[in-house]
């Protein structure tokens, strides 16, 4: 590589060279022409001393002249070889300028491009918001094409699409079926596929009617995980720039790990929530749930239910038997009630019940029908035959959770003092309807209806709400 140094030494070299040859011309064509007088007086007379001088001068100043262009002729084409060599270098170094200046130019526009899309992904609250960010996310990174972001299912067994652009009404997508079947989400790595009868293409690219397909893949991963693809098609051969394929990288990743955060949340937060043998709210969380279903429903009736004799049956059976009845029973009461009842284990053996604009009427019927489905979830569970009791009373706006759960526990108290597996209704009630009107014995019709409206529902039973003092009870038939 040629210095500054070098550079500097070459110009003064030519510089030397002609001064030099200026300096040392006057005096040796001075010389020469003395010489050459002097030989000519010596050889010749007359007219021929001129001839003579002219021969002598050329004679002697050929060799000098000859060596003195030779000398400058070097000198000069070491000059001009080192400028070319500089020019070469400066070609080099521009070109080298001008792809970092690309390079920096590309890694600037991907920077840009991750910090919006960072906080595009942070702003949304939930996945589906999240699928709509990478929708328009892909809308830009790749203008055209039909893109796609498939994920797996709970089972990790099937390809759900969760996003898509670029494709007509009912027009379908990749062909892959399951993350096993997907190159790039088999290999974790980003596949390119230019054109569908290259001999590496994906198999089921090469099925597409198109005459020409081309296709990128970029896994997406959750957790570490690889659980879906990006897919980007096109009806042309096509080989995505660098840029392109940095950008949904960067896509795939980052919505990778945004969905991944929110699930884990989302699972901590269940956690949190939830008690961890029967999946129902947790005491807390139920008494939060209630106050925010109070705010839309301010009458609501409230039940205590209580698993009889499940003392003897930890004795008797082991606590895993134990354990398995509690779980039998919070699904047994996920099963029989509304989406929107509230379902607490409140300790223990313990269950606590809320049931938004009913009344207790309402809340009755719901647990005539939760006994019955148990009676028939024991028999096929192989567990030994349990059953429970509740207590029921009614919440208005005026009554505090506290003293309405008081009030139920009362009520549950009578139901175990009177046998067990029935439901009593809170005797302070004023106003409650007959137990045989709500539900004769033997009346299967109205307790297999919705007991929260349609043909069975409370409005429709005749004699309701009818006054009756003291506790009513419901033994079962």
């Amino acid at each position: 590589m040629l210095t500054d140094a070098q550079w500097d030494d070459a110009q003064r070299r030519r510089d030397q060279v002609s001064t030099w040859s200026a300096a040392a011309g006057i005096p040796l064509f001075g010389a020469l022409t003395c010489v050459a007088m002097f030989i000519s007086t010596l050889l010749g007379r007359g007219a021929w001393r001129y001839p003579i001088a002219v021969l002598a001068a050329a004679v002697i100043g050929l060799p000098l002249i000859v060596a003195l262009t030779k000398y400058s002729t070097t000198e000069s084409a070491k000059t001009d070889s080192r400028l070319r060599e500089m020019s070469h270098q400066l070609n080099q170094a521009m070109h080298t300028a001008n792809e970092e200046a690309t390079r920096r130019d590309s890694q600037a526009s991907r920077q840009r491009f991750e910090s919006r899309l960072t906080n595009a992904l942070d702003m949304a609250e939930g996945e589906r918001e999240v699928f709509e960010v990478v929708e328009r996310s892909v809308a830009i990174v790749q203008p055209g094409a039909r893109s796609e972001l498939l994920l797996a299912d709970n089972s990790h067994a099937h390809l759900v699409r969760m996003a898509a652009v670029g494709f007509e009404q009912g027009e379908t997508g990749c062909q892959v079926s399951s993350p096993d079947q997907c190159p790039a989400a088999r290999r974790a790595q980003v596949q390119v596929f230019a054109d569908r009868d290259d001999l590496d293409a994906c198999p089921k690219l090469r099925r597409r009617t198109a005459e020409h397909a081309s296709a990128a893949c970029v896994p997406v991963s959750i957790m570490g995980r690889t659980v879906g693809v990006i897919h980007s098609t096109r009806d042309t051969t096509y080989t995505p720039p660098e840029e392109e394929l940095g950008n949904l990288s960067t896509l795939a990743k980052l919505a990778g790990a945004r969905i991944g955060l929110m699930r884990a949340m989302a699972e901590s937060q269940l956690q949190a929530s939830t008690d961890t043998l029967t999946g129902l709210f947790n005491r807390r969380s139920f008494e939060e749930r209630l106050t925010e279903s109070r705010r839309t429903h301010p009458d609501l009736a409230v039940a205590m239910a209580d698993l009889d004799h499940f003392k003897d049956l930890n004795d008797t059976y082991g606590h895993e038997t134990g354990d398995r009845a509690l779980r039998l029973f919070a699904r047994v009461l996920r099963e029989s009630v509304r989406s929107d009842d509230l379902l607490c284990r409140y300790g223990g053996e313990e269950f606590a019940l809320a049931f938004p604009s009913c009344s207790a009427h309402d809340a009755v019927r719901a647990l005539e029908k939760v006994r019955r489905n148990l009676d028939e979830a024991t028999t096929v569970s192989g567990l030994p035959r349990f059953t429970a009791s509740f207590g029921v009373t009614e919440m208005p706006a005026h009554l505090d959770l506290p003293t309405a759960l008081s009030r139920a526990d009362t009520a549950l108290f009578t139901a175990k003092r009177e046998g067990r597996d029935r439901v009593v209704v809170d005797p302070s009630l004023a106003t409650v309807a007959a137990a045989d009107t709500w539900l004769a014995p033997g009346d299967d019709s109205q307790a297999d209806g919705d007991f929260f409206g349609g043909p069975a529902a409370v409005n429709d039973v005749p004699g309701g709400s009818t006054a009756q003092s003291g506790a009513t009870s419901h033994s079962s038939p």
